[in-house]
């Protein structure tokens, strides 16, 4: 074969400038530095190569090397086998690199967006992360640790974390006499004291046989269902200023203004009134408070609509709230949850008409319920409520019985003050109640309500002395976090912050 000299300068088998060279070379000077003798002897055939024309041998055929040089190395390694190392050393490190990528490959997930988004591979070949979500964020709605497992931005797992705000207030209660208990437990679930008071209250009134006249009855009643109102109104306006509807926070506490107002009027304070008192209500409503009631019943009708005009039918809240956080009735019931939550996902459970108390079944209302069980429902179910409430106030205040407003048993309620001047029988109990406390039988009775969150209960056991000898209660914001895990699971970030505020826990009941 002839090699010619065009073809020797582009390099396909002369000595200068192949690449077949460079290889050979780079591979040999890779092993070892080269040696004074190797660079002088290196340099001579260089200088020769320069200085003849390569051609072919007399043969016709190349000389061993690829080219004519007479000059060239004898023991140089050819370019076929220089190339050929070189190749395989190449491959044997591109085996070792591929190997160590496969390593760190080995856990990592698989994602197939030829599905739905979100789609991952097994959990076993995931690469997930756990972050801690609170105590201290603002979305988790109270001092709430959410231990949540990330595999980017889908929940996988969430663990709620509790006992920030521990009180002991169950345990307080146990050192107090009865009637000095009431302040105490009225601070567990801060947005619904009226509801606290009512079901430690109903407990005892149960133990002792009391009853509670009709007048005091709807008393009660129309100061729940406006605590009712004022706890959904936080509720709606704090949600949705996690989904960025920040205007709606504004209007939501407007409304609620008027409510505690309405307290303040009534009682003395906005806040953990201590209005319910065993046997009754502390005393009647001031001239001039129904009116004003009246007034927040006509407007209230109005707000609902402008808030369900802004929100209903906005296409954002849509996004954010319909078919997330889905959870079916029976595995709610399976955890225990029960109100808005539970009624949302199409079960119409109501204590009010279930076991109805305080009078509750003089009253025309109906129990709002949803369809799948989702963000939306949970919203829907809430806001409905809220006009139901209006009913029941407007109907208990059209229907207020006259009479008094707590029990005439001198040794539960305290003899009122006017007779404490005439009657040395009214001092006398008076002095016994506030030094001493009332003196309950002996028993255990629990009083079941229906509250903002669900069914709120309170179990009080008596040893017959005046102090009860356990007091316990049953939050629904501690039963109902129980299936936050179910509900979130599989969702992504921005959606878990949504399902936790339709949640509406409340970490003062919570932790207790």
């Amino acid at each position: 074969m002839e090699v010619s000299a065009d073809d020797e300068k582009t390099g396909s088998g002369g000595h200068a400038g192949g690449p077949d060279r460079e290889a050979a070379t780079g591979s040999r000077e890779q092993d070892a530095p080269a040696t004074k003798g190797e660079r002088d002897r290196g340099a001579k055939i260089a200088d020769q190569t320069s200085a003849t024309t390569p051609e072919a041998d007399t043969d016709g055929q190349p000389d061993e090397g690829g080219g004519s040089s007479p000059s060239a190395d004898p023991q140089a390694e050819s370019p076929a086998t220089a190339t050929a190392t070189a190749l395989q050393e190449r491959t044997e490190r591109e085996a070792e690199w591929e190997e160590l990528a496969r390593r760190y490959r080995a856990d990592e997930a698989t994602i197939d967006f030829s599905t739905q988004l979100g789609a991952v591979a097994t959990q076993d070949e995931a690469e997930l992360l756990t972050i801690n979500m609170g105590p201290h964020h603002p979305a988790t709605h109270g001092v709430l640790r959410l231990l949540t497992t990330l595999e980017g931005e889908v929940i996988r797992d969430v663990k709620p974390i509790i006992g920030y705000l521990h009180t002991g207030i169950e345990k307080t209660a146990e050192d107090k006499a009865y009637w000095k208990v009431i302040p105490v437990v009225e601070r567990m679930d801060y947005l619904a004291y009226y509801f606290n008071a009512m079901a430690y209250c109903g407990a005892v009134e149960d133990l002792l046989g009391v009853e509670v006249p009709k007048r005091a009855q709807y008393l009660r009643v129309i100061h729940l269902e406006l605590n009712r109102i004022m706890s959904h109104l936080v509720w709606l306006g704090t949600t949705m200023l996690d989904l960025g509807a920040i205007s709606i926070l504004w209007y939501a506490f407007r409304e609620r203004e008027t409510v505690l107002d309405l307290f303040e009027y009534s009682s003395g304070q906005r806040m953990h009134t201590r209005y319910f008192q065993i046997g009754g209500v502390v005393e009647d409503i001031p001239a001039g408070w129904a009116t004003k009631l009246q007034r927040f019943l006509d407007e209230m009708p109005t707000r609902l609509d402008q808030y369900e005009a802004m929100l209903s039918k906005n296409e954002i809240i849509l996004q954010r709230l319909k078919n997330v956080g889905v959870l079916d009735a029976r595995r709610l019931q399976e955890w225990g949850v029960s109100g808005p939550l539970l009624r949302a996902a199409g079960v119409p459970w109501d204590l009010r008409k279930a076991t109805p108390y305080s009078s509750y079944d003089d009253f025309d209302f109906k129990v709002p319920v949803g369809t799948i069980g989702d963000n939306y429902d949970r919203y829907a179910v809430r806001v409905a409520e809220m006009r139901e409430s209006v009913k029941i106030i407007q109907q208990a205040l059209d229907g207020l019985p006259e009479g008094p407003t707590i029990t005439e048993d001198r040794k539960v309620a305290l003899p009122p003050r006017h007779e404490l001047a005439t009657s040395m029988e009214a001092l006398i109990h008076h002095f016994k109640l506030v030094t001493e406390g009332m003196r309950v039988p002996e028993g255990e009775a629990y009083f079941p309500i229906e509250g903002p969150r669900g069914e709120l209960g309170c179990f009080v056991r008596s040893n017959g002395s005046s102090k009860p000898a356990r007091v316990h209660m049953r939050d629904p914001s501690f039963v109902n976090l129980q299936a936050f895990g179910d509900m979130a699971r599989g969702e992504y970030i921005a959606d878990m912050i949504a399902t936790l505020a339709c949640l509406d826990p409340l970490l003062g009941g919570i932790d207790r």
